[in-house]
This record gives structure tokens, sequence and C-alpha cells, in this order.
């Protein structure tokens, strides 16, 4: 097996690809799996081998190796957790569906916070599966996103459906005192994207992006990225479009 700092990716006539096989693996639907520990990845794949109509292509550790792979494989499915080496948040999973936009994602993870499950399908994941799901239970989950509909695990659903009646007798929380640009970096802090990036995105130097960031936490009282992704799920700054904080900047926009 290939060492922790080398994507392993398994070709079309590989390990599996002899004999008969081959035929039918040919329409079988191609699966990616990223994930830091290599036991989890190695007994994911074997389970999912056992499903005829499934066929794990690749695997890698990290978000940058699993870039890597997802195109040069173009796989069907891409199976990740939502936090993981070379990836701050679910930054991970906005750039693995910008580079792989037709591959199904599903997020396999062990967490189950509502900012997290509320970040990740915002940032473009179809399905969300916890670590502790049967394999039963993985795998309806893993063929309700590839028939083309989100898929939620049972504790993750429960999840969201008790934060929904929550926030139903409760008014959302206003934005009061914070800029236009600040707003801005503020959805995209809680979206997963690197100061790097946001800057990259607005145009703007990486101590400018710093300068909105520290203003706007010491402004909202708010200490870290969860503290970031919760204000702003609760003011619907990720409701509104959540995918507007991946879109690239308008020429026009006026400097902030």
């Amino acid at each position: 097996m290939a060492s922790e700092k080398q994507p392993h990716a398994v070709a079309n006539g590989g390990e599996h690809g002899h004999g008969t096989a081959g035929v039918a693996e040919r329409a079988a639907t191609r699966v990616l799996l990223i994930d830091d520990h290599a036991i989890l990845r190695e007994g994911l794949s074997a389970l999912l081998e056992l499903e005829s109509d499934l066929r794990v292509v690749g695997h890698a550790a990290t978000i940058p190796d699993g870039l890597t792979l997802a195109r040069s494989l173009q796989p069907d499915l891409i199976i990740t957790d939502v936090s993981l080496p070379g990836a701050t948040g679910v930054q991970g999973i906005l750039e693995l569906r910008q580079n792989s936009p037709r591959a199904r994602l599903v997020v396999l993870t062990v967490h189950a916070t509502e900012e997290y499950i509320r970040a990740a399908l915002a940032a473009g994941a179809d399905g969300y599966v916890l670590k502790d799901a049967s394999r039963s239970e993985l795998i309806y989950g893993l063929r309700t996103v590839l028939s083309g509909q989100r898929h939620l695990c049972a504790r993750a659903s429960a999840r969201i459906v008790r934060s929904y009646l929550g926030d139903a007798q409760k008014p959302a929380t206003t934005v009061t005192g914070v800029t236009g640009r600040e707003r801005e970096v503020l959805s995209m802090i809680a979206s997963g994207l690197s100061n790097k990036r946001i800057a990259a995105s607005l145009n703007r130097s990486v101590k400018t992006v710093e300068k909105h960031r520290a203003n706007l936490m010491r402004k909202l009282q708010l200490h870290n990225v969860a503290d970031v992704t919760r204000f702003a799920m609760q003011s619907g700054l990720l409701r509104d479009d959540p995918h507007a904080e991946a879109a690239p900047p308008q020429a026009s926009r006026s400097h902030g």
C-alpha cells in the first residue's frame, strides 16, 4: 500500500479488472475515498467492493491528494470527511465540488453538530452520514445520493429538525454594525475559506482580509470558525445563497 503522503489509486483493469469481471466493472459506479485514517479507507473500500455496482478506483489521505486523483480518475462518487489535512473547515468540500462538479459528494464524518451539517451542505455536499452508521445505512445513503437526491442519515436529520423547531420559536440574529464587505468576509469564513482564498475572491490583499476578519470577530465577539459559522447561520447569511461565497468577484465591485 502507498504511504500516507502519496495518493493511492486502483486503475481500471488493475487489481479487480481481469477475467469477466472487467465487463461488469465498466458499468459500476466509480468511487473515490478521501480520509486521513488508513484503516478506515481500507475497511470502507472492502465494504464497498461487496456491492457489485460500486467500485473503489482510488483513495487519498488529504484534500490536495484527493483533488489530484479526482482530476485524473473522474469518479462518479466522492466520499470524504468534513475536515481533513490540507483544508480549513469545509474548504475541502468547496474545492472538490469545483474540481468535480458532476460527481456526487457524500460526507462521512464523526461531526454531528448542526454547524458542520449545514456548512457541509452549503458547500456542496449531496449527503451527510455519520461514521457510527451501520453498513446498510451507509449503502442506502450512497444509493439515495446516486439517484440524484440529497441524503442525511437519521441522526443528522434529527439534529437539523430539532434546530429548525428551536429556530421557529426565536427570532433570527440580526447583523448590526457590520459593513457590507465584512458581511462577505463573514460568510466566506463560515464556508471554510482561508484568508488567502478570500483575498483572491475579493481581489484584495491577505492583510486587508485579516483586518476585516479581526474587526468583525471583535464586533461580534466571535472567537473561532465554529462561532462564525453558527452566527452566519443564525443571521441568515448562509441560507440566502449557499454558493454565493464561492462566486468570482465582479470587476465593478467597490473597494472595501
